[in-house]
């Protein structure tokens, strides 16, 4: 132990800086993706003339292109690189949450012919086809179909943030606290959606909601300027010393331990084909372990604005519904401590990575269960949901988090990218499915009242949601222990 900090002695953080420009990046990511879920009820559904349905088909036509999107884009970063690939993600993401604010111009160029320079004009020229039903009819259709662009837009670019920060936390972190950085990094999201529900409603009530959408888009490109004189590679960062290098790579003789044949180098590691990635047991078990959690992540992410307005009254730009989101994402950054867990684990137990991660999120998964509770308890007060909610977040992220630590645990640099993209691609799908059959249920139990387990109309529909999002993590964890018991390295 001695020797080893004496071997440490005297070496740089500059790993930190690089998981704080992450951690930016995924505040950016998350600011983009919240200012829809945030001005759509209140803002953009009343002139459009949107229902949950229509909305669920965006989040849910979202989540599949962010999809199919992570699949590829994994290939694609670890081809290019991590510095250039998350240029080239934040840059397409950025313009794509732009491309929000001018669906209402572009509606009443297409519906009307004239297209006008203003957004206050195109909502005036909207507001004179609303009375007309088939018109409404027409205005909610293109609406839809302008806002699906630009949203698979933003899915194309934001589909790269994970993939690329997951492949630098590998590339500046040792195994043992990829873990806990990771956590660090993955925070940004809840700092995204603390930040959003103060700064979103407001700029939607006093500027409109097209600025909102400008606004906090722009944000992107600046941190593309910054970013591009920050990163460089470990070997080849002048502000990373010798002994920093030597913390950062002190799990190479592990790795050659537990492979069958001594790994090769860093930079002469083979690729492994994205096809052949689906081989490994590993891989699936990345992909069970993102499928149902990630659509509860979103579902919550999207829909609790919706939920505080729908089943208490209370719109994201009043001062209740603000305090109420706030909270429910405050609570969720308790992850930032769950994600210490396994490196206690491992450092005090003297487990290895993957078993020091499996019960930690072990752990994890039972506090979701909360959720069968949490709409009873809403009806004594609407506290009581929302810190629930805020525990499963926090739950959430603490799993996700270690579900992707377990890829770079297990699988060689070169392939790290491609294995979190097609985890990515899994919760993609578990968001689609989850938003789309969601808006349905709403949309279904609205109009029909619907009775389940003593409640009625919308409230029994949340009811079904809160059920399946208490016992997700538990099942997904049973599924990935049988897929993967012990600890294994991918060797390329």
């Amino acid at each position: 132990m001695n020797d080893s900090h004496q071997q440490f002695a005297g070496m740089t953080r500059y790993r930190w800086v690089v998981c704080s420009m992450l951690f930016l990046a995924t505040t950016i990511n998350y600011l983009d993706r919240q200012v829809l879920s945030l001005t759509w009820k209140d803002f953009i559904a009343p002139e459009f003339g949107w229902n949950d349905t229509d909305y669920g088909l965006i989040t849910g036509c979202f989540s599949i292109v962010y999809a199919v999107s992570m699949l590829l884009i994994g290939k694609f970063i670890d081809k290019v690189g991590a510095r250039r690939g998350y240029l080239w993600a934040i840059g397409v993401w950025s313009a794509g949450a732009c491309l929000h604010a001018f669906c209402g111009i572009a509606t009443n160029g297409f519906l009307t012919g004239t297209w006008v320079a203003s957004f206050t004009a195109a909502r005036e020229s909207l507001a004179v086809l609303q009375p007309v039903g088939d018109a409404l009819w027409t205005v909610s259709t293109v609406s839809v179909w302008l806002f699906l662009a630009a949203r698979c837009i933003l899915a194309i670019g934001e589909s790269g943030n994970f993939p690329s920060a997951i492949k630098i936390t590998a590339e500046y972190f040792p195994k043992k606290d990829r873990g806990f950085a990771t956590s660090v990094f993955n925070s940004g999201a809840q700092i995204g959606a603390l930040l959003a529900p103060f700064v979103i409603p407001l700029l939607a009530r006093y500027w409109g909601w097209e600025m909102s959408f400008l606004l906090v888009g722009a944000i992107g490109f600046l941190w593309m300027g910054v970013w591009v004189y920050v990163y460089d590679t470990p070997r080849k960062s002048r502000h990373v010393n010798s002994q920093e290098l030597a913390y950062i790579e002190q799990d190479a003789v592990t790795d050659v331990q537990n492979a069958s044949e001594p790994a090769a180098g860093a930079e002469k590691e083979k690729g492994i084909s994205l096809w052949k990635c689906f081989t490994y047991r590993q891989t699936w078990a990345v992909v069970v372990g993102r499928f149902l959690p990630d659509g509860v992540w979103w579902f919550f992410l999207f829909w609790a604005p919706a939920y505080v307005h729908d089943v208490y009254g209370y719109s994201s730009d009043s001062t209740t519904g603000m305090l109420l989101i706030f909270t429910l994402y405050l609570i969720s950054m308790l992850s930032i401590v769950g994600g210490y867990l396994p490196t206690l684990f491992i450092n005090r137990r003297g487990m290895n990575p993957y078993a020091g991660r499996m019960r930690a999120m072990l752990i994890y998964a039972f506090f979701p269960l909360l959720g069968l509770v949490a709409q009873p308890l809403g009806g004594w007060s609407y506290w009581f949901p929302i810190v629930i909610i805020g525990i499963i977040g926090a739950a959430h992220q603490s799993w996700s988090a270690n579900v992707y630590s377990v890829v770079g645990d297990m699988f060689p640099k070169s392939a790290v990218a491609t294995v979190t993209g097609i985890g990515g691609m899994s919760g993609g799908i578990g968001c689609l499915l989850f938003n789309m059959c969601s808006g349905m249920l709403f949309t279904y139990s609205k109009e029909t009242q619907m009775e389940f387990l003593g409640f009625k109309g919308i409230e029994s529909g949340y009811m079904i949601v809160f059920i399946v999002s208490a016992l997700a993590y538990l099942f997904s964890w049973i599924v990935i222990k049988l897929l993967v018991p012990r600890y294994q390295l991918i060797k390329a």
